[in-house]
């Protein structure tokens, strides 16, 4: 099993973009089926890492929007 990329050294940009790749291969119904399953796994990975990095940015967002006095600047979370 191929362990998920992790967050910190993945862009969302590219995670999706690879994603979007291993969309293409599956739909093309070229690849075996161990190669569609490692496929797809590797899919389900890089999906769980978008999602965390969404999550991540959704909590900046909504840090940014309960400064009060009009001031806007990060917080960790």
């Amino acid at each position: 099993m191929t362990p998920p990329p992790k967050t910190e050294t993945v862009k969302f940009e590219t995670a999706v973009e690879k994603l979007e790749g291993i969309v293409r291969k599956l739909e093309s119904g070229d690849l075996t089926l161990e190669e569609s399953l490692k496929s797809f796994e590797e899919g389900i990975g890089l999906a769980r890492v978008c999602e965390k990095l969404l999550q991540e940015a959704k909590g900046k967002v909504e840090q940014l929007i309960k400064k009060d006095a009009g001031e806007w600047k990060t917080e960790p979370l």
